[in-house]
């Protein structure tokens, strides 16, 4: 790629602010001439610096579900298209196993999943995703799917709408919320996300009022777009895709996915039970952990992307 390509690359990514950047990019690529993935294309942000680092035999495959995220105005005059080394899949990454055998991609050098919400979602009212929009409650990553968070909120019964602000949002009030949602949309609808948020926000403490409504619509979002079992699936795939010392490179959001990932890097599996040779009794080793403790954004960076603030980076070499 020449130098202006790559200049032109990095000054169109000023809308969407990728989270450790450059860190994630250190840990991910090994070698300039390896086939890379990025699970999770969004802005492009993660994908246009892996295109600067790597040569012209390097390959990028990147994938994303959300056919309104990638090649928006703002990314269409950059030329990912036509850039031969980069190819992408309209896909969730659940599906990374198959979609590499239709390449005839054996293996892979490098993995990398940024699992939170690119701005462009967050900040198109109409998707439903932020507690500010007056917008219908959608949430869907894809929006080709049926369920929406509406279906959620209005149909879903008590018992289903508890286990999912308990194990998705973390709620502690979870019954005592289902309950109450339950009991008002007999006689009301939720018309709006703002609508939602306004009415839930009196089951929060004074003092953490924002941070329930997050965990709340991180609930709802996580069901909608079954990414508990997306998530778990793309997992149990990347070993067996990448080569003896290819790197994987996870960013996650909150404790149910660092939870995932951690389980996944000491144990080989999500589940985080240790599996032991038959012979010698001797833990199992899948991975060579990179992180021994998650890499956090930096006051820098928080002070430029308030969003990152809950962003924890593990990275791992496979064995």
């Amino acid at each position: 790629m020449s130098p202006e390509k790559k200049k032109n690359y990095r000054s169109e990514a000023s809308y969407h602010i990728s989270v450790l950047l450059h860190i994630a990019s250190d840990l991910l690529i090994t070698s300039k001439d390896g086939t890379y993935v990025d699970l999770t294309f969004g802005g492009g942000g993660h994908s246009m610096e892996i295109l600067n680092r790597i040569g012209n035999k390097g390959k990028l495959i990147a994938f994303d579900q959300d056919p309104n995220v990638p090649f928006t105005d703002f990314l269409s005059h950059m030329d990912f298209h036509s850039d031969k080394r980069f190819c992408f899949i309209p896909s969730n990454f659940r599906f990374l196993a198959q979609h590499l055998h239709y390449l005839k991609i054996k293996e892979v050098d490098g993995i990398i999943a940024d699992l939170g919400l690119s701005s462009a979602q967050l900040d198109r009212n109409e998707r439903g995703f932020s507690y500010f929009s007056d917008e219908k409650l959608d949430m869907r990553m894809n929006p080709k799917q049926k369920l929406t968070a509406d279906d959620v909120i209005h149909q879903y019964p008590e018992a289903e709408l508890k286990r999912i602000f308990s194990e998705y949002g973390e709620i502690q009030n979870a019954l005592s919320l289902a309950k109450n949602v339950c009991e008002y949309r007999e006689k009301h609808r939720f018309s709006s996300c703002r609508a939602l948020a306004e009415w839930a926000v009196r089951y929060a403490n004074e003092s953490k009022k924002e941070k329930f409504l997050a965990k709340l619509f991180q609930a709802l979002r996580m069901e909608v777009n079954d990414e508990w079992n997306a998530l778990k699936e793309m997992l149990e795939q990347v070993h067996g895709l990448l080569r003896p010392g290819g790197r994987l490179v996870i960013i996650s959001y909150h404790s149910l996915e660092d939870r995932m990932v951690k389980n996944l890097f000491r144990y080989g599996n999500v589940e985080g039970k240790a599996k032991t040779d038959p012979i010698t009794g001797v833990q199992q080793k899948f991975w060579k952990i990179l992180t021994p403790k998650p890499i956090v954004p930096d006051a820098m960076e928080l002070k430029t992307n308030p969003r990152s603030r809950s962003a924890k980076l593990r990275a791992a070499e496979k064995i």
